[in-house]
């Protein structure tokens, strides 16, 4: 994809990384599909960073806004599946 992820210079080199990842588990859910469990985990480590439901909010609206993927819609649907199921979204 052609464009920057949101991220907050306060953050480490490693939450930056881990945010970055989170941002890729939700791209690829709509690219290719992923397991339930590894988007869960990057989630899980992406609110250990951002821990803030107001914050959280602003990232991942800034997040759908550059890349049309919503993080909201992505996680409702795997907090909704069981674990090993595949999260794939349209």
């Amino acid at each position: 994809m052609e464009y920057q992820y949101p991220i907050d210079y306060n953050w480490t080199t490693e939450e930056i990384v881990d945010v970055i990842k989170f941002f890729e588990a939700i791209e690829r859910a709509y690219e290719k599909g992923i397991e339930r469990d590894e988007v869960m985990n990057a989630y899980r480590r992406f609110k250990e960073i951002v821990p803030s439901k107001a914050e959280e909010k602003t990232i991942c609206g800034e997040f759908e806004e550059i890349s049309g993927y919503s993080s909201y819609r992505t996680i409702k649907k795997a907090k909704e599946s069981s674990s090993g199921d595949r999260i794939i979204m349209k």
